[in-house]
Parts: C-alpha cells; sequence; structure tokens
C-alpha cells in the first residue's frame, strides 16, 4: 500500500505534464472528482494542484521539456536529491533537471532516467511532504514500470534506492512480474511493480515508462467516465484474481493511467 508517512524510495508525489493546463483539468475532474487549485498564486494554465476532499492527490503543469509528450511522472522521497542524482548518475541513469528548490521552502527535486529510458523524479521534502491522500478512491494506491529490460531495471533502483524485489509469475504464463517495497520495509509498504514489455508494446518510440494506477469505487463506471470525456480504453476492464477489476486509460492528450477497484473494495 501507499501511504503518507513518507520512507526513502517511497512514492511521494506525481505530476501530469500536459499541452493544454485546462483541459486536463476539466478531464480529471469529471473522472475523479478532482478539485483544482493554482499553486502558489499561478494563473490558468500554470502548476495546478489537484485536491480531493481538500487533501492534495497530484498536480498538472505544462510541458516544460522539448519534444516531450503528455505523461504523468512519479516522484519517489529522498532524504538528499543531491545524493539521489549521484545514485543516479554512478548506476547509469541521467539527469533531465539538476536538483532545484521549488516555492519558498517546499523541497527540491530533480527529474531523472533510467538507463532504459523510463522517466521520474525525486522530492526532498521541506515544507511540503508529497500526497496528503494515498491508497483510496481517487488517489494513488500503485507504481507501474513497463520496461524492456526487466534485470536492468531491478539493479538500477536497487542501487538508487535499495527497494527490496520479489517476483511472480503472471497468469497462463505471460512471463514475471516484480513487486517492488522501500527499503528496510515490510510487504504491507509495497508500493508497485515492474514487468517487461517488447519495445513495439511500449508505444511510440517504444521508450520504457512508468505510469500511476489510481483506486476507485466501480472500474467500470470510472471507465465509462473517462471515455466520456474524450479518453480512449487501452485494456480492460478485466478482473485479475487476488488484485482487482482494472483498466488501463489514455487521457485525451495521450497520458497513460490505470483504474483499479482492489479486491474487496468494490
Amino acid at each position: 500500500m501507499i501511504t503518507t508517512d513518507f520512507v526513502p524510495g517511497s512514492p511521494c508525489w506525481l505530476d501530469l505534464g500536459a499541452p493544454d493546463v485546462e483541459a486536463a483539468t476539466a478531464f480529471y475532474r469529471a473522472v475523479f472528482g478532482w478539485q483544482a487549485e493554482p499553486h502558489g498564486g499561478q494563473g490558468a494554465g500554470g502548476y495546478t494542484l489537484f485536491r480531493l476532499d481538500g487533501k492534495a492527490v497530484g498536480a498538472v503543469g505544462p510541458l516544460t521539456e522539448d519534444g516531450a509528450r503528455s505523461a504523468w511522472t512519479l516522484y519517489f522521497h529522498t532524504s538528499d536529491a543531491d545524493a539521489s542524482v549521484k545514485a543516479v548518475e554512478r548506476a547509469g541513469g541521467s539527469v533531465r533537471v539538476a536538483p532545484a528548490g521549488v516555492g519558498t521552502d517546499d523541497g527540491r527535486f530533480a527529474q531523472l532516467t533510467d538507463p532504459q529510458g523510463a522517466e521520474f523524479a525525486v522530492w526532498e521534502p521541506a515544507r511540503y511532504p508529497g500526497v496528503e491522500a494515498a491508497d483510496g478512491p481517487g488517489t494513488l494506491v500503485w507504481t507501474e514500470l513497463y520496461t524492456t529490460d526487466p534485470a536492468a531495471a531491478q539493479t538500477f533502483y536497487k542501487s538508487v534506492f535499495g527497494w527490496s524485489t520479489q517476483d511472480m509469475p503472471l497468469p497462463g504464463g505471460g512471463g514475471t512480474y516484480t513487486l517492488l517495497t522501500p527499503a528496510g520495509c515490510s510487504e504491507e509498504r509495497m508500493h508497485g511493480g515492474l514487468m517487461g514489455v517488447p519495445a513495439d508494446l511500449l508505444g511510440p518510440g517504444g521508450k520504457p515508462y512508468w505510469h500511476p494506477v489510481f483506486g476507485c469505487q466501480d472500474c467500470d463506471a470510472t471507465v465509462g467516465l473517462a471515455t466520456g470525456n474524450g479518453g480512449t480504453l487501452s485494456m480492460g476492464p478485466e478482473t485479475a484474481e487476488g488484485v482487482g477489476r482494472l483498466a488501463v486509460c489514455t487521457d485525451p492528450a495521450g497520458a497513460e493511467f490505470v483504474v483499479l477497484t482492489p479486491e474487496g473494495r468494490g
């Protein structure tokens, strides 16, 4: 489960890079009931917080990198962004945005890329720890990496974050799914998974990527809201034994996310 008492390497924030912030805000408001709040006095179209029942659950902002496509970025907690950047570079990853401060004293972040090409970020909190709600409907419940080289990805993230891993076979001989847990934590703090996917099934450019999994009360109804508001359905809805009912969706600008009604919670 993902919690808000963050430890090193645990997911702590996520934001969406979008070509049209206001359009993205309208879509996710319709799908998850999120409220939108411009951050730091910014006007419409700037960095905008998503809230659910008053609690921050993520954000959206304009695309800032040349050639970037709309996508969600997952941030992992660190007590030292500079040290995390050095660990990424030692392990063969690269730095897209060097550590920088946010606001007066919110915290520091860095944007990074693993050796296979999957983009992620780290967050060193000061005044602002991260998401204020998780592991429930309309919030982040899981993180997932699709990669072309799962063994190399495991080695990289273990080196950077110290994650422990546990392999499990996928049904029907579909390969292996690797479960991820922050260093030194019990399986109750398991926060995500990674799996190998051929490059030709990874979309534009065949580049590996992370995506968020959002909880929902009714997967089918949430898919209906997504497709009814301009999104598309990539997979499902389908029921996965021991997991729940899930579907892979894409928002109108092409950013992928998963919706999940966990088993026993529907």
